[in-house]
């Protein structure tokens, strides 16, 4: 057993030395360019905060928090969370409980609530009977799992 726990040590040790995560003076760009993909969300500097306010045409609407940056391909790409903006990866999941137990109770239902749903589905729902069932076409997700649309790439 001491044997196992020393390997594991030496292993978690090894790793946090390899770098594996954005170190605290590491710029995004560098980081990404250094790990190319990366799906953990984090959030940017303060000095990107002019650069994002321009790719996303915040003007002063720009509340601290409210970004995140992830690394695809080696890019830093940034997402600005929204009311129905999610910065996660999309749900493509076609059968959803929440969703059964509110046909369940209101059949035949023309649409269901994102907030029965969630906001990380990439489909509309309605209920068919007192089935959920999924209508029109899935929101486009990136190579990685993203919703594309809400996602830019850092120049």
């Amino acid at each position: 057993m001491r044997g196992l726990f020393a390997f594991l040590s030496v292993a978690v040790l090894g790793l946090l030395a390899s770098g594996a995560g954005a170190s605290a003076d590491e710029a995004p760009a560098q980081y990404c360019r250094r790990m190319v993909n990366d799906d953990v969300l984090r959030q940017p500097p303060e000095a990107l905060a002019p650069a994002i306010v321009r790719l996303f045409d915040l003007g002063n609407a720009y509340p601290p928090g409210s970004a995140y940056y992830r690394c695809a391909g080696g890019d830093v790409m940034v997402c600005v969370v929204g009311a129905n903006l999610p910065c996660g990866k999309g749900n493509t999941s076609t059968t959803l409980p929440a969703a059964a137990d509110w046909c369940r109770a209101n059949p035949n239902a023309d649409y269901i609530p994102m907030h029965v749903t969630g906001h990380d589905t990439i489909y509309g729902w309605r209920c068919t009977g007192s089935t959920a069932t999924t209508t029109g076409e899935p929101v486009k997700l990136d190579a990685r799992g993203f919703f594309a649309d809400y996602w830019r790439k850092l120049p």
